[in-house]
C-alpha cells in the first residue's frame, strides 16, 4: 500500500487534506479497493466535496478498510474528481453514506488521492484530440470572439443564446470552441424532448435534483442556423457542426428545422461535418436527416441491454428496439454512428453488459465509441437502475481492451470526429 496514493478527506470548510497513514480506495462494485491505472489529475479537472459522505480508505499498517468520521480532531467527509473532457474515469469514489445524506448534483464522481505532491485518478485518456483541453482556451480571445459574433450577427437569436448563455455564462467548451472560431460549433434547437433521462441536465421534473443549466426556450429558424454554420465551415479549422446539445432536448422533435437548415448549408458549401447528438428514436427521422445531407449522429446510451436503457432514459413514444433501428438506417445511407456511451463502473463492465454490448457492435455496428462519464450521483443511479453486483464484472478496462480485439474498425474517443468516415 506503500505506493497507494494517500486517502483525501475535507473538512467543513471545504479544505482539502492527504491522509498520510491512509491509502486511497475506489469502487467498482460496492466494496472498496485499492485503484489500479492511476493517472495525474488532468488540467481542467475540479475537486468535489461529497456532503453527508464519509471517506474509506486502508490502513497502511492493518491493511483493513477504515472509516474516517473525523481527523485531525476535525469532522470529515468524503472528496471525488470531476474528471476533464476527454478522460474517461475507471472508478468511482469510495465513501459511507450517513443518514439525511443529499443527493449530488449532476456531475460524474471519481475516485481520488495523493502522492508526490499530484493528485492521481483511476481513468484513461481516451481521445488525443485537445479541443477541449484547458489549456487551449484564452479567456480574453474568447470574450473577444464572442462580442464579434454577436455585433456580425445583432439580430440572430441562436448567435445571441450561444454567447451570453452557453459561453459567457455557462463557459461551455463547444461554444467556447465556436466563439474561437474553430472545431466544433454546437447548434442547440430543441425546446423538448421525448425522453425523461434521470440525469438530464437541462431539465428535471422532479424536486429531488436541479439541472446544472437551462435549457434553450425557442427554436431557431433554419436561417438563423445556416447563417452561422455556413461561415464556421468555410473558415473553421476541421468544423463540425453538432445539433443536440445539453442546453437543449432531443433534436428530433424538431427534425423539420433540422432538415431545412441541413438542405440550406449544403447548398452552399460542402465543407464540414453535420452532426446530429440524439436518443435516435424516430428512424424515419433520421432517413430524412441522411437524405437531406446529414454526416454523422452520435447516439446516447447507458446500457445496451434495452431493459436498463429504458429505465433510465424513460422513454414516452419510443422504445430501445427503435434506437437499434436508427443506427440501422443510418448505417446504411452510410453515416457514420458513434455511440454516446455513458461509462458507470460496476455497470457498463459487467459481463452480461458486455454481451450485450458485442451483439450491438456485430449488428447493426457502429463506427465509433465515445467512452462518457455518466454525470449522476452514484447511488441514486444504483437505486433508481437496480444495479445487482452480484453479476460478474471484467473491469471498464477490460471491456475497452474487448472492443478493440474483437471490432478494431470501432473507434475509441469522446468528441464527434471531423472527418468521416476515418481511419484510427
Amino acid at each position: 500500500m506503500a505506493n497507494i496514493p494517500r486517502l483525501l478527506v475535507a473538512n467543513n470548510d471545504g479544505d482539502i487534506i492527504d491522509c498520510p497513514e491512509y491509502a486511497m480506495t475506489g469502487l467498482t462494485g460496492i466494496e472498496p479497493e485499492l485503484p489500479y491505472h492511476l493517472i495525474p489529475l488532468p488540467e481542467g479537472s475540479t475537486l468535489y466535496t461529497l456532503p453527508g459522505r464519509l471517506p474509506i480508505g486502508f490502513d497502511e499498517k492493518t491493511g483493513k478498510k477504515i472509516v474516517l468520521k473525523h481527523y485531525l480532531d476535525e469532522p470529515v467527509q468524503a472528496v471525488a474528481a470531476f474528471v476533464a473532457p476527454a478522460y474517461t474515469q475507471l472508478m468511482r469514489p469510495a465513501f459511507e453514506k450517513t443518514a439525511g445524506a443529499p443527493l449530488l448534483p449532476l456531475f460524474c464522481y471519481t475516485a481520488v488521492g495523493w502522492k508526490n505532491d499530484k493528485f492521481w485518478i483511476p481513468a484513461v485518456r481516451i481521445d488525443k484530440s485537445k479541443r477541449q483541453d484547458a489549456n487551449q482556451f484564452s479567456e480574453k480571445k474568447i470574450k473577444t470572439g464572442a462580442k464579434g459574433l454577436l455585433k456580425r450577427f445583432p439580430k440572430n437569436r441562436l448567435v445571441k443564446h450561444l454567447m451570453e448563455t452557453c459561453c459567457l455564462k455557462y463557459r461551455c467548451p463547444a461554444a467556447r470552441n465556436f466563439a474561437l472560431g474553430r472545431w466544433e460549433m454546437p447548434l442547440p434547437t430543441s425546446r423538448a424532448c421525448n425522453s425523461k433521462c434521470l440525469g438530464c441536465i437541462s431539465f428535471q421534473s422532479t424536486k429531488k435534483i436541479c439541472s446544472p443549466q437551462e435549457r434553450i426556450g425557442f427554436a431557431p429558424s433554419p436561417d438563423e442556423i445556416a447563417e452561422i454554420v455556413i461561415p464556421h465551415f468555410e473558415n473553421a479549422e476541421q468544423p463540425v457542426a453538432s445539433f443536440g446539445q445539453g442546453c437543449e432536448g432531443e433534436p428530433l422533435t424538431e427534425w423539420e428545422i433540422i432538415e431545412e437548415a441541413i438542405k440550406i448549408i449544403r447548398y452552399e458549401t460542402k465543407k464540414g461535418i453535420i452532426n446530429l447528438n440524439t436518443n435516435a428514436s424516430y428512424p424515419e427521422r433520421i432517413a430524412r436527416l441522411a437524405e437531406a445531407g446529414l454526416d454523422s449522429i452520435r447516439v446516447s446510451m447507458n446500457s445496451a441491454r434495452g431493459e436498463y436503457y429504458e429505465k433510465y432514459f424513460n422513454p414516452a413514444d419510443y422504445k430501445f428496439a427503435d434506437v437499434v433501428e436508427s443506427i440501422k438506417i443510418a448505417r446504411e445511407k452510410n453515416i457514420f454512428v458513434s455511440l454516446n456511451y455513458f461509462v458507470f463502473p460496476g455497470f457498463t463492465d459487467q459481463q452480461d453488459e458486455w454481451n450485450a454490448l458485442e451483439n450491438l457492435l456485430k449488428s447493426p455496428g457502429v463506427d465509433m465509441i465515445q467512452w462518457r462519464n455518466l454525470n449522476i450521483d452514484p447511488d441514486w443511479y444504483i437505486e433508481e437502475m437496480g444495479i445487482d453486483f452480484t453479476a460478474g464484472r471484467i473491469g471498464i478496462k477490460q471491456v475497452m481492451d474487448n472492443v478493440r480485439e474483437n471490432f478494431p474498425e470501432v473507434r475509441f474517443g469522446y468528441f464527434n470526429p471531423y472527418i468521416v468516415p476515418v481511419s484510427d
